[in-house]
């Protein structure tokens, strides 16, 4: 195993990576679901070596920061049989698997992928010479539900589109966009194989990009869709099925999860629970086990918008479970401010980051919580740079670190995007506000908003709908007293 001085840029659980904050230890966590026992685990290892904040992240994975010493051996060994760390230490820096939140119990479903994200997990797990692709190679499942990944990065995106005249689920195959290849439920690990092989022989035949394995990505650029499927084709014992592409964009929403629904189990109910920038610290995650395991089926299920689920509550028990949320300092609201705020690690933990985005980011909320409320979710995202790791398209609200001279002076500061029309933040309507200023800019684009909205309008409905100068002039003409 490593030692902490030796760390790739990448990081898996076994292998951390350096950040400024310290050693960043990351656990993949297929289809983002845990039970009680690794809850408990995780919170023990946390508060053992690090100091006991964890992470949710826009891949539902579990990060620990600050990680401060190895982690023994047994340990690893007791990681691996609660299930929590890969069988191959190999393949443990490759992307989580991404599902929905909601597979198996969402009442829009049309199949549960959660027997396709553990084949896809155990294929990995004994195909070692996987690990030789580049660790950011990504898959996900979307199984129909109401709560969707289809609108999320994902190297290969297999998205449920109905039955088959054998009434079998028939997938589509997405890669940067749908490809109109269609593939039974009982063909999908297979396809995804065969991509997964060809693109390792592309690899072995492509020089490294700045140091770094080529993405799939780079493939497309160099081959195109069509060249790497018809490669892809020759390593298939079938044929596949091709149709028009289909035209359906699924928009990225942070907030359909959240609060109580009932599921398509009758009589049960899960309920969504915001994390602030995906923050939890290991007593919550303890006590959230336990509130599991005492009132529903012992099962937390963590979300790519960095929030996690409690499913299987029985009807009966909503009351109490909400009551004990409240208890831990948590709610299940989607039209607070803190719910559908997104940061990447910011100046803390990433050295190409402009700007501290996570104080940043939750010291605006607790600023404008004293000073407005909101009746529908608004999605804020903060990048410390142009990059956008922690949110790849536009949302309601991205703000954009930067460095800003004053004089002598170097001072943090931000861009402010709103609306969905231009990629990839959006349209500006701030540039260059002063760090501290940005939650009083914040607050006139909301108020704003709030006073020339139509009817059950989203924030991004309004942004897009106006015209930028008359934007731009109902914010610097409103008044404020």
């Amino acid at each position: 195993m490593l030692a902490l001085t030796d760390l790739p840029t990448c990081p898996g659980l076994f292998y951390g990576s350096q950040a400024r904050d310290g050693v960043l230890s990351r656990m993949r966590i297929p289809g983002g679901i845990l039970n009680a026992q690794q809850c408990w685990t995780i919170a023990d290892l946390a508060d053992q070596y690090s100091t006991g904040c964890l992470q949710v992240t826009n891949r539902a994975n579990l990060q620990i920061r600050e990680v401060n010493s190895e982690i023994a051996p047994e340990v690893w060994n007791r990681l691996q049989e609660l299930g929590i760390a890969s069988r191959r230490v190999e393949v443990d820096p490759i992307r989580n698997i991404m599902a929905s939140p909601t597979a198996g119990i969402d009442r829009q479903q049309l199949l549960d992928t959660r027997p396709l994200v553990k084949a896809w997990d155990d294929y990995l797990q004994t195909h070692s010479e996987l690990s030789e692709l580049s660790p950011k190679f990504s898959i996900g499942f979307d199984g129909g539900e109401s709560v969707s990944i289809q609108a999320l990065r994902n190297d290969i995106l297999l998205a449920a589109a109905g039955r088959s005249a054998k009434s079998e689920i028939v997938f589509r195959l997405h890669l940067k966009s749908e490809t109109g290849i269609l593939i039974q439920e009982s063909q999908c690990i297979s396809v995804l194989a065969a991509l997964a092989s060809t693109y390792l022989e592309y690899t072995k035949n492509r020089p490294r990009i700045d140091g770094k394995k080529p993405r799939l990505r780079h493939l497309l650029q160099d081959w195109g869709a069509e060249s790497y499927l018809e490669r892809v084709e020759r390593n298939l014992p079938f044929v596949v099925q091709r149709s028009p592409i289909a035209s359906s964009e699924k928009s990225i929403t942070h907030h359909r999860h959240l609060g109580i629904h009932p599921q398509r189990q009758s009589g049960f109910s899960y309920m969504g629970i915001a994390l602030p920038l995906g923050r939890l610290e290991s007593k919550q995650l303890r006590n959230l086990a336990n509130l599991a395991q005492k009132l529903a089926s012992g099962t937390l299920r963590l979300t790519p918008w960095q929030n996690l689920l409690i499913s299987d509550i029985p009807n009966s028990q909503l009351f109490e479970v909400k009551q004990q949320v409240a208890d831990l300092g948590l709610h299940s609201s989607a039209t607070r401010l803190d719910s559908c705020l997104v940061a990447c690690a910011g100046s803390s933990g990433c050295a190409s980051a402009a700007t501290d985005t996570q104080s940043h980011a939750l010291g605006m909320v607790r600023d404008l919580a004293q000073k407005l409320t909101i009746d529908l979710p608004i999605n804020i995202h903060f990048s410390g740079c142009q990059k956008s790791c922690a949110q790849h398209q536009p949302i309601d609200i991205t703000l954009v670190g930067i460095q800003i001279e004053r004089g002598d002076e170097t001072i943090e500061g931000y861009d402010i995007y709103a609306g969905r029309k231009d990629l990839p933040f959006g349209r500006q309507i701030f540039q260059a506000v002063n760090a501290i200023e940005m939650p009083d800019a914040i607050e006139r684009m909301l108020r704003v908003y709030q006073r020339f909205r139509e009817p059950g309008e989203s924030f991004g409905e309004f942004v897009d709908r106006q015209a930028i100068d008359q934007l731009q002039e109902l914010l610097s003409t409103e008044n404020w007293n």
